[in-house]
């Protein structure tokens, strides 16, 4: 049971040390809205979701209003729209009126992004999946709330490297067609390896085929209070570091779950999953970088890095099982570059390297996520970081990401600005070195072995 004690003990936390409730997340099964006739398909998908979220918005502000707790984003994900629409669309732009009706039902009902406009192709793409992948750079460029994603791998099935050829080229259109926006489309496309059904951050979420018809994620952070908990205990042993770690994500995931129940007993929705990530902003305080750094590195970057963010995810997970039954999603530490000061600084400063976060997402959440890359990198290039990323998540069984933006017209040393919570990111090197031909290989790589370890 909740009480109105452990409400009032994150008080200071709320005003302080930024915790927040990062988001709700509306899943919304878009299976029986499928339809042969486009026209009716695209209606029957704005009357289900502004039917099922009319009240996302305004019951979030409740709960902040009567708890004080703040709720920074409320979204919706839907099922992965290659499934939706592959009977009624016949084409790319037909999956582009999709997209825009998702956008207009997002705007109706004041949702800040609706995830869902994916396809799941880890072992294969049916035509209607290619259709929608080419269709991304349109969709992208023509919305403005619009989520995408793509798993092109996993665990049991492999890589589908055809996929991951063609999101290379996929990557670098969107970043081309929205060029005047610093290429601002590729922050809200995500391919995936493994990715989870239940996932409330976007831009990776989608409402999984697993999933009932309608269902309340939330994602709780609060990097900012666990480095003011770990300045309280500062050059202690790592037992007295890891259990200051558990306790405090035991505190945050309590306050991910009274918001969690709230919402769903006033939606009449079931609730699915606490997602508890450290997700950063680019507001002073609120950097993992900063917790790396309070933990004992002179930067994100240094020697130590992976050790150091490997021991805080863990301890990020054991605290929040403790604290919920339904911890779910990604759970654990982000590392987006352009959303987190610290590892701004640390690009900056020359400790953190495109190959280096790369080591990292072995042991974080997610993956390489929100690294801003220079325009002219070949699309093969991007395919390549996006291969390596995936084999990380399929040889060690974990969820991994990439979210890179190829920005057109800017070099290394140069820095955009994406604005909000998407920051702004130093632009950073790519090794110079072709990997064309490997990428051009058509087929799969295969799962690995499962029984045999050494």
């Amino acid at each position: 049971m909740i009480n109105i004690w452990e409400v009032n003990e994150t008080n200071k936390m709320i005003e302080q040390e930024n915790l927040d409730v990062r988001t709700i997340t509306l899943g919304i099964s878009l299976l029986d809205c499928i339809d042969s006739d486009l026209k009716v398909l695209n209606e029957n998908i704005y009357n289900k979701i502004t039917r099922v979220s009319a009240d996302l918005v305004e019951t979030g502000a409740e709960i902040e209003r009567k708890y004080g707790i703040p709720i920074v984003n409320k979204r919706i994900s839907v099922t992965p729209i290659a499934l939706v629409g592959q009977a009624a669309c016949k084409t790319p732009e037909d999956f582009v009126t999709i997209a825009k009706t998702l956008d207009q039902a997002a705007k109706a009902v004041g949702v800040n992004f609706i995830g869902g406009y994916s396809a799941l192709v880890s072992k294969g793409m049916t035509k209607g999946d290619e259709d929608l992948i080419r269709s991304i750079p349109q969709a992208l460029s023509e919305t403005e709330r619009v989520c995408s994603s793509i798993n092109v791998g996993s665990t049991k099935t492999g890589i589908d490297m055809d996929a991951v050829k063609l999101m290379g080229e996929i990557v670098l259109k969107t970043a081309e067609l929205t060029r005047e926006e610093d290429s601002l489309g590729c922050a809200k496309l995500v391919i995936f390896c493994n990715a989870p059904d239940d996932n409330p951050f976007m831009a990776g979420a989608f409402h999984g085929v697993t999933e009932a018809d309608a269902i309340i994620n939330v994602g709780v952070s609060g990097p900012g209070v666990v480095k003011k908990a770990l300045e309280r205990v500062r050059g202690e042993d790592f037992e007295t570091l890891c259990e200051t770690i558990k306790r405090t994500a035991f505190k945050i995931t309590r306050v991910g779950q009274l918001v969690a129940q709230e919402a769903s007993r006033k939606m009449k929705i079931p609730f699915g999953i606490i997602d508890l990530s450290l997700a950063p902003t680019p507001a002073v305080g609120d950097s993992v970088a900063g917790i790396l750094e309070e933990i004992g590195l002179e930067y994100a970057g240094a020697p130590g890095t992976t050790a150091a963010l490997a021991l805080l995810n863990d301890q990020v997970k054991k605290g929040g099982i403790m604290a919920s039954s339904y911890v779910g999603g990604l759970s654990g530490a982000f590392i987006p570059v352009s959303e987190d000061q610290g590892m701004i600084d640390a690009v900056e400063a020359g400790a953190l390297t495109l190959e280096k976060l790369e080591a990292m997402t072995c042991v974080c959440s997610v993956g390489l996520d929100m690294i801003a890359i220079p325009g002219d990198v070949p699309a093969s290039t991007i395919s390549g970081i996006i291969a390596d990323e995936m084999a990380i998540g399929m040889i060690n069984q974990k969820t991994t990401a990439v979210r890179l933006i190829p920005v057109i017209g800017k070099q290394v040393g140069e820095v955009v600005e994406f604005g909000g919570l998407l920051g702004h990111a130093p632009i950073m090197p790519v090794n110079k070195y072709g990997c064309e031909a490997f990428i051009s290989r058509s087929g799969r790589i295969p799962a690995p072995v499962h029984s045999f370890k050494n």
